[in-house]
């Protein structure tokens, strides 16, 4: 097993004055990187944390929280990255779920946490130079909305971290002359992964925390970056009434997507205006990171495709009876391959439900993908649909159970449904029975105990939700309104 740290560590012994993190007016090289992670996890063994012990990083996005998600690796440990947008109700079962040793939080957000136990401050810097020892480890745990309310933790190896950093830069063909700009959080697998492939490559990672249409376009020009990975709600707000995109000269060598179809004419438009910079359209699942990509100078002959499989990857289209589809023929994509993640964290019926023997192989394991393709003759895969009901906003994946479990204790009844938003790509809708509760203390509910992505764009009252014939709740009925 390769380490996901050992990059770093051989990029600061090989290539240590090299720039690996721009943050504001600090540039932090890859020796100082290193120096920094180490003494992270010097706090760490401090503290009591030992190998494969969880800890919960509750951070924005600085280069000290670059160098706290490699401390965590050097010390042995296993990462849970978490969102600082995320809300009591939800950070409360992602440290009861993750079984967390230690929470890295600010003091502001240690109130959010309300946590017990013990809590680093992320901004205090220790710098050491003693060397990781070598541990046999899970990397991460990275918690997305499941199907069926709570969110799963999604457990990551050393392995699949260095799999697809190495997969996802040889196709980018990323190499020590890039620039990237990091817009996408690192609890988001698409953002983490843009992080390890930087350092992998020996590239320059410059954070971008504001994500305002301007602020992002200054940095574009500021820092020349070469690449930028994005999904579908940043292509629209950057193609926003008035932008200079198109009117300026950028060193943008490409662009990424995944999270979502990056809709066709925006496309157009963003080819006219970039047309020196090739567009990578990506879809991936949290489960296996990237899984398909279509590659630039297909884009006209294939509108609308995800693709072929990444390199190392093989992707395959099944029926009900888990038998190959013929072309054309819809089905799941199930993932195979070095990517595949080791289960859900605590969980081993969905893991067993999701992670699966391969069909092919003895002893291996493929990953089901809850997504519905079809494949053409010449291997061009084109995405259908789910097969269960979770929804897209901003990129993120949202159950709509976990919605309704979170407005349910101030309503009578509660139907959570999505809508298409040009922007969001899918926006949250909550159908409900108010009871002795008023339509405004339901939205102040929503935003007291719900992330901004998964707060309701509409709430729609109704008397009584229709039932069935056996009295059962009718939910097409409730969302066809």
């Amino acid at each position: 097993m390769t380490r996901i740290e050992a990059a770093l560590e051989a990029a600061a012994r090989e290539d240590g004055a090299s720039i690996a993190i721009v943050d504001g007016e600090r540039h932090v090289s890859f020796a100082e990187l290193v120096s920094l992670a180490r003494g992270v996890a010097v706090r760490l063994r401090e503290a009591g944390v030992q190998p494969g012990d969880r800890v919960v990083l509750l951070q924005r996005k600085t280069a000290q929280s670059v160098a706290w998600l490699y401390g965590v690796w050097m010390a042995g440990a296993v990462a849970v990255p978490t969102s600082v947008e995320l809300r009591r109700p939800q950070l409360a079962h992602v440290l009861e779920n993750s079984g967390a040793k230690v929470v890295v939080a600010t003091a502001r957000d240690r109130d959010e946490l309300d946590a017990e136990g013990t809590c680093l401050d992320p901004d205090e810097e220790t710098h050491a130079d003693e060397s990781s020892p070598e541990f046999v480890t899970p990397a991460a745990i990275l918690y997305t909305s499941g199907s069926t309310g709570l969110p799963k933790g999604i457990l990551i190896s050393h392995d699949n971290l260095v799999a697809g950093a190495r997969i996802v830069s040889r196709y980018l063909a990323i190499t020590e002359r890039d620039r990237l700009l990091s817009v996408l959080p690192f609890h988001f697998d698409y953002g983490l992964n843009q992080l390890l492939t930087t350092v992998r490559q020996r590239a320059t990672l410059v954070l971008q925390r504001s994500t305002m249409p301007g602020a992002i376009l200054r940095t574009l020009q500021d820092e020349a970056i070469t690449g930028l990975a994005g999904v579908p709600p940043l292509w629209v707000q950057l193609m926003g009434p008035g932008s200079p995109l198109g009117s300026v000269e950028l060193p943008l060598r490409y662009i990424t997507n995944s999270g979502g179809a990056f809709p066709i004419p925006l496309l157009r438009r963003y080819r006219a205006a970039l047309p020196e910079t090739k567009i990578f359209l990506m879809y991936g699942l949290s489960e296996a990171f990237r899984s398909s990509f279509l590659p630039p100078d297909e884009l006209d002959q294939k509108p609308g495709a995800m693709g072929r499989a990444i390199p190392e990857t093989e992707l395959l289209v099944l029926d009900g009876d888990g038998q190959p589809c013929r072309d054309g023929e819809p089905g799941e994509l199930v993932h195979r391959g070095p990517t595949v993640a080791l289960g859900y964290w605590q969980d081993a019926k969905a893991t067993v439900r999701v992670f699966r023997p391969d069909p092919d192989r003895a002893g291996e394991r493929v990953v089901y993908s809850g997504d519905t393709v079809r494949r053409e003759a010449d291997g061009t895969l084109y995405y259908v649909g789910r097969t269960d009901q979770r929804l897209k906003c901003f990129g993120n994946r949202v159950s709509p159970e976990e919605v309704e479990a979170a407005i349910a204790p101030v309503v009578r009844e509660v139907v959570v449904g999505g809508v298409a938003d040009e922007v969001a790509g899918q926006r949250v809708v909550a159908h409900v029975v108010l009871g002795d509760t008023s339509e405004d203390d339901v939205w102040a509910h929503c935003r007291e105990v719900l992330p901004r992505y998964m707060q309701p764009a509409q709430l729609i009252v109704h008397e009584s939700f229709p039932r069935t014939s056996s009295g059962k709740l009718a939910r097409s009925k409730v969302l066809a309104r």
